[in-house]
């Protein structure tokens, strides 16, 4: 053997050597759905159910959405009252938690302190039936957003708002593309219209923010075979001077119908400091009772579906990236119908707080609930 070619023949070998040894210690793959989403946790820490309450004249019910204001350590919570009830409305609450001696956290109370009526741009109550307030959203500016679903039988449109957070009157609306109005086989369905509002702060409060909204299922024009429905996810830059403008429009797929499913839909979005990741809140109602779902939602490469008209017959588009985050069924607690979610104060021991309040629906036969988790 020539001499010259042993220590190629020796390193070859240690190679091989040095392969088998280690091949079954290589780390596992990592798909590039896995990377995508973030390392996020909830912690369930309480159920809380508030007595049956009037205030000012009002019932306190039918609450829909939530949003926490850390600069006063208050909720802003929606009623979604069509000013059958009462004139529409939102409630100002303060939630005050305990710790006990293990460090358990829980809910100790929730009071209502202020009752905010809606008014149109005359400075009206809005008359009975002409609003449906369902998603609801605090602007660094110090006003508040609130979402209309819109009655297709009587032909009333939906319609995004900015109220003034003080008196309730409607200061200016955001532009709705036609396509989401109520007419011959489009538009909206009844009672699935837009559910849910999130906003996003992008410097100081005069500059311009990001405002987030989604339909809680398909348009007529968008409804297929399919098993998930296709929901249209909105993303507006409100700006100081002007109107909204529309950045993207993307699909959404929401999980299909359990057995028994009443309804089914989106009712919630959060922004998350990320960006371009969100949670959602998708929430089901049949005869077995409700549960919900809440995932992590990234926009990554999702395509813009803004200027499609219909998306029935089209195959190929790439939805929102979202993975379930928690199925709340787990829990094995009583669960009522939950729409509204929020980040919250800071805990006790330092961590993030999520919110969530139920819709009872002026029901007897429901409540009004608020769950408290630990966000990480």
């Amino acid at each position: 053997m020539n001499v010259f070619r042993l220590p190629l023949i020796r390193s070859l070998c240690c190679l091989i050597i040095l392969f088998s040894v280690t091949a079954c210690s290589l780390p596992p793959r990592v798909m590039a759905q896995d990377r995508m989403f973030l390392d996020l946790s909830l912690e369930f820490l309480d159920s809380y159910e508030l007595p049956p309450t009037t205030f000012e004249d009002t019932i306190v019910g039918g609450l829909s959405a939530i949003a926490y204001d850390k600069v006063s350590d208050l909720f802003y919570v929606l009623s979604d009252d069509r000013s059958e009830r009462g004139a529409a409305r939102f409630y100002t609450m303060k939630l005050n938690l305990q710790a006990n001696d293990n460090d358990e956290i829980s809910i100790e109370n929730i009071t209502v302190e202020n009752v905010t009526f809606l008014k149109d741009h005359n400075g009206n109550f809005f008359a009975e039936g002409t609003i449906d307030p369902e998603g609801l959203a605090l602007s660094p500016r110090g006003t508040i957003f609130i979402s209309s679903e819109g009655a297709p039988d009587n032909q009333i449109n939906p319609f995004i708002g900015e109220f003034d957070l003080q008196t309730g009157k409607l200061k200016s609306t955001v532009p709705l593309s036609p396509k989401y109005f109520p007419e011959e086989n489009q538009g909206i369905q009844k009672n699935l219209a837009f559910e849910s509002l999130a906003i996003k702060p992008l410097g100081l409060p005069q500059d311009p923010f990001r405002l987030f909204t989604a339909i809680e299922s398909s348009l007529i024009q968008d409804q297929t075979e399919e098993e998930n429905a296709r929901i249209r996810f909105l993303h507006y830059v409100i700006n100081p001077i002007g109107s909204p403008i529309v950045v993207a429009e993307n699909l959404y797929l929401l999980e299909p119908d359990e057995p028994e499913t009443i309804s089914n839909g989106l009712t919630e979005l959060l922004t998350l400091d990320q960006e371009g990741y969100f949670l959602s809140l998708e929430r089901t109602f049949g005869f077995t009772g409700a549960g919900a779902k809440i995932f992590q939602v990234v926009a990554g490469n999702a395509n813009d579906t803004y200027t499609i008209d219909s998306l029935k017959d089209i195959s190929d588009i790439q939805p929102l990236n979202k993975d379930l985050l928690l199925d709340l069924q787990d829990l094995g607690i009583y669960l009522d119908n939950l729409e509204g979610m929020t980040m919250g104060p800071r805990l006790p021991d330092g961590s993030n707080s999520l919110i969530l309040v139920s819709d009872n629906n002026f029901s007897e036969d429901q409540v009004t609930q608020f769950l408290l988790f630990r966000f990480n």
